[in-house]
């Protein structure tokens, strides 16, 4: 009803539940949400079909703890690279949190396993060439509404094509800080603030 396009559909699980829940969701909006969650080269293009404007991809590209160049490569020629997002969601490495430049890695597997990739402006330089956006989860302060990862805003400002930054957000000023460290470059998602789940928003 409200046109709100680019919403995320992740399903937080691979049960045929919410597979068919996020399927459903797909076809009631078409072109307007994208699905995430257990995305790989062979069941993508099913998600697309049924109305994903995007797929959204971590661990199915990582292995071994860095990106798997084969695998990007036939998920970009199994979707196109203007359908991809790449979720380059990440944790403060230990003994950085502290630091105003703290290093961030990115996590796959339900965030549980670390890789070597490091989120910095070359890694986002070099994996823009593969994707349309990424979306990128401060995942220490994820769910928490207790405020946004602010070193890693500024570096998705450095992104070439559109980032969505997600983790901490508890108020509308929180929105309009991510707008002015990210230089106006990075967009933001909110979920457990909003009243739906319990938020204030």
């Amino acid at each position: 009803e409200d046109g709100l396009y680019g919403g995320h559909v992740v399903m937080l699980g691979a049960t045929p539940e919410s597979r068919q829940a996020a399927l459903a969701a797909l076809r009631a909006f078409p072109g307007g949400l994208q699905v995430g969650g257990g995305i790989t080269s062979e069941n993508a293009k099913e998600y697309l079909e049924a109305g994903a404007s995007h797929v959204i991809v971590t661990s199915h590209v990582f292995h071994g703890g860095a990106v798997d160049h084969k695998r990007l490569s036939t998920l970009v020629e199994t979707v196109g690279r203007a359908k991809l997002v790449l979720d380059l969601s990440c944790r403060r490495v230990a003994g950085s949190a502290g630091d105003e430049k703290p290093v961030y890695k990115v996590v796959t597997d339900r965030w549980q396993k670390w890789t070597d990739l490091e989120v910095n402006e070359k890694t986002l330089q070099d994996l823009a060439k593969h994707c349309d956006e990424f979306l990128v989860h401060g995942v220490d302060v994820e769910g928490l509404q207790s405020g946004i990862e602010e070193p890693l805003v500024r570096i998705l400002a450095a992104s070439p094509i559109p980032v969505t930054y997600a983790g901490g957000v508890r108020s509308l000023e929180d929105m309009e800080r991510i707008r002015q460290l990210g230089d106006g470059r990075v967009d933001a998602t909110i979920g457990s603030a909003l009243d739906i789940f319990g938020g204030a928003l």
